[in-house]
């Protein structure tokens, strides 16, 4: 009987990575991927698999959050990807879960993957779920948002106040931060930024944008489901469907 497997990642290429070193894996079948958290709730409830590959830091449903919504008893092994802060790690290893930290090797790879074969053939899910609900509510428990960056730019480094920012914009392995009429590059990818940020106060209105909250005058319905979002400056920005379901529990209502 083979393991059957669910990838579970926002990154088409984190899933292809997966795909691809699980090629080999002959007691090992893949069953499907989901790019977000609320396919993967459906995903998991529907298939029942064995085995999940569940990335932490995904949109509108986090991998956390993906979690809370199933039930204990259908919570099949978990092997977490993440590109959590040192913390995070800490806890999963206090709490014996195994987990990926992006970018991870083979090797790496490989000793997850037989933790977990391991722990299907013991069927010791009732166990590894206290350890998974444990896990949950001590990083709830200790979330710190982010509330500086340090800024490194001409030759000066100095700190800025999250709250300072208007809205942030992807720009490959950088984000650009705008504020007032000034911009600031950041190595940081805008999913690990997101990441950090309090989600009561910056809204992800795309795969390239996010903005604060506050900053926003004015919502203008666009087509197929998209808005144009006014800030207090002017400057306009564009939220895309897929993430929706934010822009409406920021309304109170469906928009």
């Amino acid at each position: 009987m083979k393991i059957q497997t669910l990838i579970v990642d926002d990154e088409p290429l984190a899933r292809e990575r997966i795909r691809t070193l699980l090629a080999d894996e002959h007691d090992v079948e893949i069953i499907g991927e989901c790019a977000n958290g609320r396919d993967a709730v459906a995903a998991i409830q529907k298939q029942k698999p064995d085995l999940l590959f569940l990335d932490v830091q995904m949109p509108e449903l986090d991998g956390f959050g993906v979690l809370d919504q199933i039930a204990a008893a259908k919570m099949p092994a978990i092997i977490f990807v993440t590109a959590y802060d040192q913390y995070a790690l800490r806890a999963f290893e206090v709490h014996a879960l195994d987990y990926l930290l992006k970018p991870f090797d083979r090797e790496r790879f490989q000793k997850a993957l037989q933790r977990a074969r391991l722990q299907i053939q013991q069927t010791k899910n009732g166990e590894v779920n206290t350890r998974v609900l444990a896990l949950l509510e001590e990083l709830r428990a200790e979330k710190k948002w982010l509330d500086r960056l340090v800024i490194k730019s001409g030759g000066r480094v100095f700190f800025l106040k999250v709250e300072e920012i208007d809205w942030i914009e992807a720009a490959g392995n950088y984000v650009r931060l705008h504020v007032e009429r000034e911009a600031h590059l950041l190595r940081e990818t805008i999913k690990n930024l997101e990441a950090q940020l309090d989600p009561k106060k910056f809204l992800r209105l795309s795969r390239a944008t996010i903005v604060r909250i506050e900053r926003i005058k004015e919502l203008q319905p666009w087509f197929h489901g998209e808005y144009a979002i006014i800030l207090q400056d002017g400057t306009q920005l564009t939220s895309s469907r897929g993430y929706r379901t934010k822009l409406d529990e920021l309304m109170g209502k469906s928009l």
